[in-house]
């Protein structure tokens, strides 16, 4: 594997994924993967047609691109585990989420393909990251074998992963993190973070440059770009 696509956190904007079939069909992207949080967005709770409509582009995307891999966002497991406190959950939507993202896994290639985070060569792609402090404390035992250690990962639930340092919550952006990413051979790619355009910083690329404010007018560039999991390469779209 060589060049991917990048999709990243949609939160409701179902035109991210006719964007990135264009992208698929007119460039060289060999595969794609979306690093999560497809639902929610400010005040969107009892839109459940934009639930639904959003949901339905990310099946239609998965069952023309099969072998896609799916990092599941913060946003996207409380439906999964019911936490029902997280801010811009829908009541009125749950049920939905629910059966569509399980309907997700049938369309992958593999059930795995649908996870926590995933390694593609020497990129590692997660929702928020993968940081030294979570392997200390949660997989130390694992520590030299990365596959081993996303495997677990994948393995875990609620109350592993619902905590402040773990893949689906740290943030890892302008140095705020004491002892750094894991590992420092592996570049990674996140979203969860909005930035205003493509964030590129020793080790970590941030993708989530769709994000907006409350308001709704955009805070990034929505810009989606493409990366080369050997190389470590990556460029705008």
């Amino acid at each position: 594997m060589s060049k991917v696509l990048v999709i990243p956190d949609v939160h409701l904007k179902p035109w991210i994924f006719d964007q990135a079939v264009e992208i698929m069909v007119n460039t060289d992207c060999e595969r794609a993967v979306c690093v999560g949080d497809v639902v929610d967005d400010w005040d969107k709770q009892k839109d459940v047609r934009l639930y639904e409509k959003t949901l339905d582009k990310m099946l239609d995307f998965a069952r023309r691109y099969p072998d896609t891999l799916w990092c599941m966002g913060n946003h996207d497991l409380s439906y999964l585990w019911e936490q029902y406190d997280h801010p811009g959950y829908s009541v009125m939507a749950a049920d939905m989420v629910v059966s569509k993202f399980e309907m997700l896994k049938d369309i992958a290639t593999l059930p795995e393909y649908v996870g926590i985070i995933h390694r593609l060569d020497n990129t590692i792609f997660s929702h928020a990251g993968l940081c030294k402090d979570f392997v200390l404390t949660q997989l130390g035992e694992m520590m030299g074998d990365i596959d081993c250690m996303l495997d677990t990962i994948n393995g875990y639930g609620v109350e592993e992963l619902w905590e402040n340092n773990s893949p689906i919550w740290v943030r890892p952006q302008y140095g705020r993190l004491t002892n750094g990413l894991y590992s420092e051979g592996l570049l990674q790619v996140v979203g969860h973070t909005p930035v205003m355009e493509i964030l590129v910083e020793d080790g970590i690329i941030t993708v989530d440059t769709f994000s907006t404010y409350p308001n709704g007018r955009p805070l990034g560039n929505q810009v989606l770009c493409w990366i080369d999991t050997v190389s470590k390469e990556y460029g705008l779209l």
